[in-house]
């Protein structure tokens, strides 16, 4: 067969990047995806029943074994991996082109062992999706990078064996169904020692003057900075303990009122003027952490939907690979960005040479170029305006401005400082007169912008950040030194010291970049983790840590210090670096990180984990608040408590009344922050608890009284039983209704909470004689007539409808439990697979995008109201590709079928450093059943089912 007659079989992660990549590569090549990763560690407890008590039965891994890895094929994989093994036989040659980066060559590794090709297997690989970029790829091929695959098959079974030897602790000392991950639980720890800096922080309140002077009609503001030559106090001189940290003037109100009016009633003289030139550099490139910091500030996009939103860019050809920790701009990229802003801003604003941003450490696993508009030539945004909208348009508006940017020339300025000098006149401060009072100002003007003609990067928000801006925007009048100014105003201003800001997902990428914590295919994923794992919440952009982190950061910085240490944490990620080069091999680090390093006297997981001694369980779940109050992490969430109870000396434990009590305890809702639980707050709290409810009258049908209260589910109204009810022996059950979701406790009244108590309310009966109910529930409010419920519109309806409209409703067809279809949220357009509308509606279960035939469920991240078209297409598109679910019973069964046959090839589970000698063999559980992607199922790590297991990402755990 001619070389022009014969076939190529690409295979690549996503059908959206098959489909562009099909249409540059033209005849001769079928371009199909494996829609990520085929294989990975199955969950112990789906090993073949002989298998689980063998070594690969506790972690799917032979630790003993140069921990030989035990793969099987996802049930959801095995028709696509059936659809690539027929696509194969008609080819003449295999191309492998997944991503260029660990995960990537680890799942082209996959491919090769899994289809066991008999034609010639190339590795293909690009970092941008351009015609000339994908041709170049295609006849530029290279062999697999056995060093890449060693490094990913490293982290998955680092992450394997921290996960399984390390949850289960948490499992028995703080709740079931935790997770700990190497990356994980160090970015909590650092969400929550951030929270800790906040609770200990005592703010501390000092106090400045602002004066406002007129130079020949010109007036500006100026704030005192020293009074008698000693510098007055502004918030960075404290310490988180309120105290100040240096010897400076601690000014008062008094002493800020009586020097303002001072100021006020003199004449200001000019004591020194200086100007200095003023230069600004661009920014470099982007990086996948500098991006998703500036999508935060400046789009307001969370780590994983800038994440996502870059990942549709880069497959439909629009931008080069977004993970990377690259700033190098390739040659193409630095002419292109150069001449376009030499185009569209004029000659003087492009630098005599181009602007190279070399970082230091250059790291094996990611691309080697920043992120940029795809091509050797870029379109501007207008080119591509038609094409691209909502969150597509702006990451690359915003990607395209960044890029062109760094290669014009610096903003160009001045920056003028003055100082003045007022007497006070003997105006008291601290018990001591003062003379003379200093007064500072600066300003910058910009005479030449340069690159900001472009671009200008994003802050966080500060008060630093915020003063600087002010001082960059302000211009100073013409000022001499000696010349005299009039004092128009004075004001004395009171302020207090802030706590440490919280992170947000912008600034915790940044801080575990600078860590050297993670990479940056695992940044987005890390944040998302933690949150969606119940570790973190959000109040706003910031990051809350619940009561829960407290525990399980306690419990590993007091029995895992190493695991949760930055240093030891970045040194992993050093490590797996080298591996990647093939500085170092995969198992001997693994060797030490597991069984533990005899030559540097360093303990192993095992060891720890073995070796761990009595842990307090109930110490190690506890919040010391002080003044007698704790908040503990229970089975059912954190509560806070009396340390020591009434009536009991908390020195002695000696019972000084004569009548002791229980420990009163309230549980906490996730809407107060940590920071804001103070021994007051507690103590409120358990007053609230321990209230008996207001009093709102007496049930005339039954006499008792009834109570509206405070509970842990929410307000409701109750009975209170009499004392004879409440000592019978058959036991009373009081009438109790929860308060609608309009009601307040404050307001609510007798009448109001007896229909209430009266619910469920008797509409009717149809004319069969079945009784008709409206109630309210879980789901909102419905009418009952038999077993056929039929959702409301209002709770109101509840009292309102009538027998004839109830008998409407049950008159018309039923359309899953709900009375009448909703509208959609939103219409997205026309879907270009299937050619039919797209809607987002909302579903029993949260809203979802469908275009009739399939649906698929909005992310965490994926706002109903704003989602894009693009968006919802692209969940739709991955809910294809995923296939119908499979049921859980018959993925089990299957697992265990199919899996049986692979002990007998267990020992091709190695690996050759060749591509050619790879392909000859095979890999255990080739056909049996696992996971696709590289994400495990949970699991206990004694091998039984656990539905909450250690929780492992695609690049972390």
């Amino acid at each position: 067969m001619t070389e022009s007659a014969s076939r190529r079989l690409v295979i690549v992660e996503s059908p959206a990047k098959a489909k562009t990549i099909a249409s540059y590569l033209g005849p001769g090549y079928e371009v199909e995806a494996s829609v990520g990763h085929i294989r990975d560690l199955p969950n112990p407890s789906e090993l073949p029943v002989d298998m689980k008590k063998g070594p690969y039965g506790r972690f799917a891994v032979d630790v003993d074994n140069d921990f030989d890895p035990y793969y099987v094929v996802d049930p959801d994989k095995r028709k696509k991996v059936t659809e690539l093994k027929r696509a194969l036989k008609d080819a003449d040659e295999l191309l492998l082109a997944t991503d260029e980066d660990r995960e990537g060559e680890a799942i082209a590794w996959h491919l090769l062992q899994v289809l066991k090709p008999k034609v010639p297997v190339r590795r293909m690989v690009f970092h941008e999706i351009t015609k000339e970029a994908i041709q170049r790829a295609a006849n530029e091929t290279r062999e697999l990078d056995q060093s890449l695959v060693d490094a990913q098959e490293t982290r998955r079974i680092l992450d394997r064996l921290y996960g399984y030897e390390v949850s289960p602790v948490l499992w028995r000392k703080v709740r079931q169904g935790l997770s700990a991950g190497r990356v994980q639980s160090v970015a909590t720890r650092l969400v929550v020692e951030r929270e800790r800096e906040r609770m200990a922080f005592r703010a501390a309140s000092y106090w400045d003057v602002t004066g406002r002077f007129d130079a020949a009609g010109e007036s500006f503001t100026a704030r005192l900075t020293a009074l008698d030559g000693t510098r007055i106090a502004t918030g960075r001189d404290f310490g988180d303990d309120g105290l100040l940290k240096s010897s400076v003037t601690h000014l008062d109100e008094a002493g800020a009122r009586a020097v303002a009016e001072a100021v006020a009633a003199a004449s200001a003289t000019v004591a020194d003027v200086s100007e200095k030139p003023y230069s600004r550099r661009p920014s470099a490139p982007f990086t996948t952490s500098t991006l998703q910091q500036e999508a935060s500030r400046k789009l307001r996009l969370s780590s994983r939907n800038a994440m996502r939103v870059a990942q549709r860019l880069y497959e439909n050809g629009y931008i080069t690979y977004m993970r990377t920790d690259s700033t190098t701009l390739s040659e193409s990229a630095l002419t292109a960005a150069r001449s376009q802003a030499r185009d569209m801003y004029g000659e003087e604003y492009v630098p005599a040479s181009p602007r190279r941003y070399e970082k230091k450490a250059a790291n094996a696993q990611e691309a080697h170029e920043a992120i940029r508009p795809a091509g050797d030539t870029f379109r501007t945004p207008a080119q591509v305006a038609g094409e691209l909208r909502g969150e597509d348009f702006a990451l690359y508006e915003l990607i395209w401005k960044r890029t062109v940017a760094s290669q014009m020339a610096d903003a160009k300025g001045s920056t003028a400082s003055v100082k003045l000098t007022v007497p006070t006149s003997g105006a008291p401060v601290g018990g001591d007169a003062t003379t003379t009072a200093e007064f500072s100002a600066s300003g910058t003007v910009i005479t030449f912008r340069g690159f900001l003609a472009a671009y200008e990067e994003g802050r966080d928000d500060d008060e630093r950040a915020a003063a600087q801006l002010r001082e960059e925007d302000r211009r100073l009048p013409k000022l001499t030194g000696g010349g005299s100014l009039d004092v128009t105003d004075a004001q004395a201003d009171g302020h207090e010291t802030s706590p440490p800001a919280r992170y947000t997902e912008a600034t915790l990428v940044k801080a575990m970049e600078e860590l050297g914590i993670g990479r940056p295919s695992t940044y987005a994923a890390t944040v998302a983790t933690i949150q969606d794992r119940g570790y973190v919440g959000t109040r706003g952009n910031a990051l809350v840590p619940r009561w829960l982190a407290f525990a399980v950061t306690r419990l590993l910085e007091e029995h895992f210090s190493s695991l949760v240490d930055y240093r030891f944490t970045a040194s992993m990620e050093a490590d797996l670096d080298a591996i990647a080069r093939g500085d170092a091999g995969r198992v001997e680090w693994l060797q030490k990180f597991y069984f533990g390093d005899s030559a540097e006297s360093a303990a192993g997981l095992r060891h720890l984990v073995e070796n761990l001694g009595d842990i307090d369980a109930r110490e190690i779940s506890t919040v010391r608040l002080g003044d007698n109050m704790v908040v503990r992490v229970g089975r059912y969430g954190p509560y806070v408590q009396e340390e020591v109870p009434e009536g009991v000396d908390p020195a002695t434990g000696e019972i000084t009344g004569a009548d002791p009590k229980e420990a009163r305890r309230a549980s906490i809702t996730d809407d107060i922050a940590p920071d804001e639980m103070t021994p007051a707050k507690a103590r409120e709290l358990l007053e609230q608890a321990s209230d008996d409810g207001r009093v709102l009258g007496t049930n005339p049908e039954t006499g008792r009284e009834v109570v509206a209260k405070a509970g842990r589910y929410g307000p409701y109204v109750t009975e209170v039983l009499t004392e004879a009810e409440s000592e019978a022996k058959t036991k009373v059950k009081p009438k109790t209704g929860s308060l609608f979701k309009g009601m307040d406790l404050a307001t609510i009244d007798l009448d109001v909470a007896l229909r209430l108590l009266s619910l469920p309310r008797v509409v009717g009966t149809d004319a069969e004689g079945v009784e008709i109910t409206a109630q309210n529930g879980r789901y909102g409010p419905y009418l009952k007539k038999g077993t056929d419920s039929r959702s409301l519109a209002t709770e109101d309806q509840i009292f309102d409808i009538t027998l004839d409209e109830a008998l409407a409703i049950y008159a018309q067809p039923k359309q899953r439990g709900r009375a009448a279809a909703k509208p959609p949220l939103a219409e997205l357009g026309e879907d270009p697979v299937s050619g039919r509308p797209v809607v987002v509606k909302d579903g029993r279960f949260g809203p979802y995008v469908t275009d009739g035939e399939t649906n698929a469920t909005l992310k965490r991240d994926d706002d109903p109201e704003k989602i894009s078209p693009e968006r919802g297409y692209e969940l739709l598109a991955e809910k294809r590709a995923k296939g119908p679910t499979t049921r859980k019973k018959t993925t089990k069964k299957s697992a265990k079928k199919t899996t049986k046959k692979a002990p007998a090839k267990k020992a091709a589970a190695s690996k050759s450093a060749t591509v050619k000698s790879a392909a000859s063999k095979s890999t255990a559980g080739t056909s049996a059943g696992g996971k696709g992607k590289a994400t495990s199922k949970t699991g206990s790590a004694a091998g039984a089912a656990k539905t909450a297991g250690p929780l492992h990402t695609s690049s972390e755990s």
